[in-house]
């Protein structure tokens, strides 16, 4: 078959995609399928010209999370492209994520025209406003031939502004998903220009909403929880209060920092003084900081960074910013809060012996991957167990940390991670990723360790604390009210896949760990690509 030498299709996917480029797009996500391959065509050439990066992922949900991981380092959104049908609906759990915790992304999605919709077309559904409920803009564009190509430059150019927070719904200054579905006609590609190239523009930076004021001191507690980031410790200290910082806020760190917070919080004479919450972030990670939100006698101040605002209490006030007006400290308030304390503690127990012959637990484990993490990595946490047993016992660090804590689930941990990595080293990061979490939740994500032969690898360590299912239920009701053989089978889920082979077959390096300074080795050792370090931990 012979490619058309014009094809409408082709000149709207020019359109668009040189449009998102000159407005600070740099990364694309594509997998392959027959309607969207006029944009795709478009990527790779643009691609070919060192326009844009463009990574191939044969699983839209893998996608979804790698261009998710990308907007979580870079701050800038990745978009992804796919065909129709069901490989759109793939984008739909990295969408979610994106819209709770304010990561700007952008979805295009080829579609069939609508003469051949609701008709029982092949690869045929209701793909216009499917992603509305988490969108920040949901459009479904003109078919191309029935609209001047500059239409496309236009959509592209509101999908960036808006991805980064352009005013709009109420949620102005808040960055999310966007959606462009993309109806074509046949031809569905055509010639394009070679060389195809664009020149690369910076980001637009979207005016916020005015920060919200508020006087220093007082009885005034700081809350990070996560995508906080080092906001939250620069205000504490300017505002002189006590800094509650979960592990996975960014902002764990610093002279404000309170020690085993859980035990502050539950010291009743201590708590009931608190006057103010001011919190940054998504806190997830405690039951005492979400008992803290609830309480209906605080004002309670919660800084948006997702497309819902935090309010379990009903009173809290919704703000974009935070300043705080000089003013005198508390200084007994914030001593109150600070004196240390004999619980948590980040370093390894001085009376354990030699690291070469102490077994790895998942307090040994997570103390040793924050102690390998410097300023020059990054680490995600997986929504294991393991995070929560590393926020209960890290210290305080200086250190580039992410989670998908937005709606706290499994779902595409390792994919976010390489997409992270991806981005770190674009950007010239000379350090190491690494992803900390639990085996149930690399096997959901298995797919993401399938990575082209022709990209650039990523420099990433997947840690795995592997204790054959899913044991984060320890922790819950089920445990005591559940049949231990209904328990074992329907929320455990035991498992025992030999993670060294399937390590193999996608390619990776595996390294198999049973003590403290094994472990150490491995973190410390070079990394040229991908590496899953497997420790076994007991059930």
């Amino acid at each position: 078959m012979t490619a058309p030498s014009h094809a409408p299709a082709a000149d709207a996917a020019v359109r668009l995609l040189t449009t998102l480029v000159e407005h600070g797009v740099r990364d694309i996500v594509l997998s392959p399928g027959s309607r969207s391959q006029a944009f795709a065509l478009a990527a790779a050439a643009l691609a070919r010209s060192g326009s844009l990066r463009v990574h191939v992922r044969i699983d839209e949900r893998v996608a979804g999370f790698t261009a998710l991981g990308i907007g979580r380092e870079s701050g800038a959104p990745a978009a992804v492209i796919c065909t129709s049908g069901t490989a759109a609906a793939g984008y739909l759990p990295a969408a979610m994520e994106a819209f709770h915790t304010g990561v700007p992304l952008i979805l295009l999605t080829a579609d069939r025209p609508p003469e051949l919709r609701g008709v029982g077309a092949n690869q045929a559904t209701v793909q216009p406003g499917m992603f509305r409920p988490w969108a920040r803009l949901s459009v479904d564009a003109p078919v191309p031939g029935d609209a001047d190509p500059a239409v496309y430059a236009a959509l592209a150019e509101e999908a960036v502004t808006v991805a980064l927070g352009a005013a709009g719904e109420g949620l102005d200054g808040v960055a999310g998903p966007v959606h462009l579905n993309l109806p074509v006609r046949e031809p569905l590609s055509g010639t394009l220009p070679d060389p195809l190239s664009a020149s690369a523009g910076p980001l637009p930076r979207p005016t916020g909403a005015e920060p919200m004021r508020i006087a220093a001191g007082g009885r005034t507690l700081v809350v990070a929880g996560a995508d906080a980031g080092p906001d939250a410790e620069r205000l504490a200290r300017e505002g002189g209060w006590p800094l509650i910082a979960e592990v996975v806020s960014g902002a764990r760190f610093g002279p404000h920092l309170v020690p085993a917070y859980r035990e502050r919080l539950r010291d009743a004479p201590l708590a009931d003084r608190i006057q103010r919450v001011v919190v940054l972030g998504h806190p997830t990670l405690s039951r005492e900081v979400a008992a803290l939100l609830r309480r209906t006698d605080l004002e309670i101040i919660a800084v948006r960074r997702g497309g819902e605002r935090l309010n379990p209490s009903g009173t809290a006030v919704d703000a974009r910013a935070i300043e705080v007006e000089p003013g005198p400290a508390d200084a007994e308030w914030l001593a109150a809060w600070t004196a240390p304390t004999a619980v948590g503690g980040g370093a390894a127990d001085p009376d354990a012996g030699s690291s070469a012959d102490v077994p790895l637990d998942r307090p040994a484990l997570v103390r040793a991957v924050w102690a390998a993490t410097g300023p020059a990595d990054r680490l995600l946490f997986g929504s294991s167990r393991i995070v929560r047993v590393a926020d209960q016992l890290l210290d305080g660090a200086e250190a580039r940390v992410h989670a998908n804590r937005g709606l706290a689930g499994i779902d595409g941990t390792t994919g976010t991670g390489i997409g992270i990595a991806l981005a770190a080293q674009a950007g010239g990061a000379p350090g190491t990723v690494r992803v900390l979490l639990g085996d149930l939740s690399l096997l959901h994500d298995v797919g993401s360790l399938l990575l082209p032969a022709d990209e650039p690898a990523p420099r990433v360590q997947v840690i795995v604390g592997n204790d054959g299912g899913g044991t984060i239920f320890d922790g819950l009701e089920v445990a005591v009210s559940a049949p231990s053989v209904d328990l074992d089978r329907a929320f455990y889920t035991p498992q025992s896949v030999a993670l060294g082979p399937l390590a193999a077959a996608y390619g990776w390096t595996h390294v198999r760990v049973g003590t403290v300074a094994e472990l150490e080795h491995a973190l410390a050792a070079e990394v040229g690509g991908p590496q899953l370090i497997e420790v076994p931990l007991a059930r």
